[in-house]
């Protein structure tokens, strides 16, 4: 695909992640808005207002200040930068949070119709660019920050679902891509073995350490690899995204167990 093919495909999964989040949130009920999260420190308003930041800074409003003290789940610069979001809006209503972000996509997503992306490496407008990222990294990272907010949400509030949209499929399949580097980087294995990553619904990621020792991706899944870690969408996201730990009987390790239960355990690539 050209990069306007594939920017516009990450701006319509951002869109409907949002419809799918915004539906999440309106049916919440008064009290489940303090109920705390995955997420250090954050309960799900604080999950819903970082969102609403977000997206309000995308669609042209003001950069935000605010003195968010010395909360301890703050560890570096962009913590201390989402965490203003939440400060801001601690003492909103959820509704009118439900609507800043209902408002700012709507605006957005009229801007992107209006003067659509074309140039994937070009820099990311506002302070995402200020950071280095380009269109492409900011615009396929947006579907993935709603989505895996919207399960942050799920999960606290005990309504699991999600798992069969557009959105879940592309972080499933986004995070799956950060296979190699956790074999090859974070676990280390021999020079020559291979291991397989069999996320539900994506497809699967075969890899081989290299002599140089990094993680290289195959073109075929092997047979018979030295290790093949299996979980479910729900588990693997979970996981990779930093939020828990796959319990037991939810992977299914085929091949050398040690090996498997080092690479599950060095799953998170997302803080």
């Amino acid at each position: 695909m050209s990069d306007e093919q594939t920017l516009a495909a990450y701006i319509e999964t951002w869109r409907l992640a949002v419809r799918d989040f915004l539906a999440v949130a309106t049916e919440l009920a008064d009290d489940e808005w303090a109920l705390p999260t995955d997420l250090p420190g954050w309960d799900v308003k604080a999950v819903v207002s970082h969102v609403a930041h977000l997206e309000s800074i995308l669609a042209g409003g003001p950069e935000e200040t605010a003195d968010i003290g010395e909360p301890a789940h703050v560890t570096g610069p962009m913590g201390q930068f989402t965490e203003i979001g939440v400060v801001t809006r601690r003492d909103r209503s959820p509704a009118s949070i439900i609507e800043e972000i209902r408002s700012a996509t709507e605006t957005r997503s009229k801007q992107l119709q209006a003067d659509p992306p074309t140039d994937a490496s070009a820099p990311a407008p506002g302070i995402f660019g200020l950071i280095g990222w380009t269109q492409r990294t900011l615009l396929r990272n947006r579907p993935l920050d709603v989505w895996m907010h919207e399960q942050d949400v799920r999960r606290a509030v005990g309504r699991p679902g999600g798992m069969d949209s557009a959105a879940a499929q592309h972080v499933a399949d986004y995070l799956s891509e950060a296979f190699p580097f956790i074999v090859g980087k974070k676990v280390k294995p021999p020079v020559g073995t291979t291991a397989v990553l069999a996320v539900e619904g994506s497809p699967e990621v075969a890899v081989v350490i290299g002599e140089d020792g990094r993680g290289q991706r195959l073109l075929e899944v092997p047979a018979d690899p030295d290790v093949r870690v299996a979980l479910d969408r729900a588990t693997f996201t979970a996981a990779a995204g930093g939020r828990r730990t796959p319990g037991d009987g939810s992977v299914a390790v085929t091949g050398d167990a040690g090996l498997g239960q080092r690479i599950v355990d060095h799953l998170a690539t997302t803080p």
